[in-house]
């Protein structure tokens, strides 16, 4: 039997992000992020169904409060949110929100948007932005099953895997890298982004990787690659 695992941790993502304008609560901010691999490929092929949402608030608010909340809103209302703690950094300018994902169609925004606010959350002011680069921090729940030591994929996620790396890069260095690691492996055809697991040794240093049926071979090609790498730093 496959062991499974839950964890907490934070994954730190770039994406070319864009507000919402239309279907939301007036005069609130609202945020999209497209889907990491269809975005890689310029591939929407289901653009009424949001993959991942962010509400600005305009204070913080914490881990626990936002997961209270979205879990008495799926028991209330029926329905499937993931709710996380969300940074959004865009240059010099860093905003908080909750980030949702589970939600069907855009214009059920509105709705979920009310409920949060009923709950005591408060949405900052509305900004407008197109295809923006930004750099995004999720603390999240992490549901896996172990495929091998230090390879995982993800059992709430399609196609979504995450391998262990024995230590910590800057988002710099991690951009580096990656560069010249995508330029010397032979398939390209992945998203990546780096991350951290919360766990009884301590911090885990993590990758995301978001590439369909990916196999055992390639995420331990991709683990080889950043660990022979990281020991050279």
């Amino acid at each position: 039997m496959s062991k499974v695992i839950e964890l907490i941790g934070k994954v730190i993502i770039q994406e070319h992000i864009d507000t919402i304008d239309v279907h939301k609560i007036p005069r609130t901010f609202v945020v999209n992020v497209p889907d990491p691999y269809k975005s890689y490929y310029s591939r929407f092929t289901d653009i009424h169904k949001p993959v991942s949402i962010i509400f600005i608030t305009k204070t913080l608010n914490s881990f626990e409060k936002i997961l209270r909340v979205t879990q008495n809103i799926n028991k209330t209302y029926d329905l499937h949110l993931d709710g996380a703690k969300c940074e959004v950094k865009m240059g010099s300018k860093k905003l908080h929100g909750v980030r949702l994902k589970g939600i069907d169609h855009y214009p059920d925004i509105p709705q979920i948007q009310q409920y949060f606010k009923e709950a005591g959350f408060v949405f900052a002011k509305s900004e407008r932005f197109k295809d923006k680069d930004s750099l995004i921090r999720v603390n999240r729940f992490f549901n896996l099953e172990a495929l091998e030591k230090g390879l995982y994929v993800s059992k709430m996620e399609d196609h979504v895997y995450y391998v262990e790396v024995p230590k910590f890069m800057t988002w710099d260095t991690f951009r580096t890298l990656t560069f010249d690691i995508k330029n010397n492996v032979k398939d390209r055809n992945y998203d990546i982004a780096k991350g951290i697991f919360y766990t009884d040794r301590g911090i885990v240093e993590m990758l995301r990787i978001v590439k369909p049926k990916a196999s055992i071979s390639f995420l331990r090609t991709i683990q080889q690659k950043y660990a022979e790498k990281l020991q050279q730093i």
